[in-house]
């Protein structure tokens, strides 16, 4: 405020010494500095217990409690797995629909980074690497990694495809995972004998 006095001084001086009436206004200026910008949000904790990564639903990864329609193919779940499989799983759950049963998935693709999370998690749960892969695959053997895997939901459903699934091709797999179904049905509609889990 001082400096603009002084200037104001001084150009009332040459005002003057030039003849004209020194009527000078001085308007004090300030400078308004934007608002900072507020705290990033805190993301929600990750309910899995298995690394933040999990709550990317790109990954592979859904809430607990949620399944999916075998049409929901915006869901990266079911448009990254096998269009083969999408489609026979596709048709059973209309001919199942036909029956009074939904099927509903719980699982489809997965990336490598979740399903490598998934057994981590499953060697904390069980206690080894041997336990959990009776369980969970790793990303190098997973056929849900590659696309080739889907898991359905709820029970009902899952004895329904059993009973019913190989005329669409899909089989149940590992006797201890009736949720978990490929497309492994030969020409005849026979589906390869059960094997005793993950690592079996």
């Amino acid at each position: 405020m001082r400096a603009l006095a002084a200037i104001g001084a001084a150009l009332a001086v040459t005002l003057t010494a030039c003849g004209q009436s020194p009527q000078v206004m001085l308007v004090q200026t300030s400078i308004v500095l934007p608002p900072p910008p507020p705290e990033p949000a805190t993301p929600p904790g990750d309910q899995l217990a298995i690394g933040p990564a999990a709550v990317d639903t790109t990954g592979g990864w859904l809430p607990d409690g949620t399944t999916l329609s075998p049409f929901d193919v915006t869901n990266p779940i079911l448009s990254q797995i096998d269009p083969a499989l999408l489609t026979a799983v596709q048709n059973a759950a209309r001919a199942a629909e036909a029956s009074g049963i939904e099927l509903r998935v719980t699982s489809g693709w997965r990336s490598k980074g979740f399903q490598q999370r998934l057994f981590d998690d499953a060697v904390g749960t069980y206690g080894s690497v041997a336990a959990a892969a009776q369980f969970v695959a790793t990303p190098e053997v997973s056929r849900h990694v590659t696309g080739q895997a889907i898991d359905i939901g709820p029970p009902e459903a899952d004895q329904w495809l059993i009973a019913n699934g190989r005329q669409f091709g899909l089989c149940q797999i590992y006797a201890n995972e009736i949720w978990h179904f490929e497309l492994a049905a030969d020409a005849q509609g026979n589906c390869p004998p059960l094997r005793p889990n993950a690592a079996g």
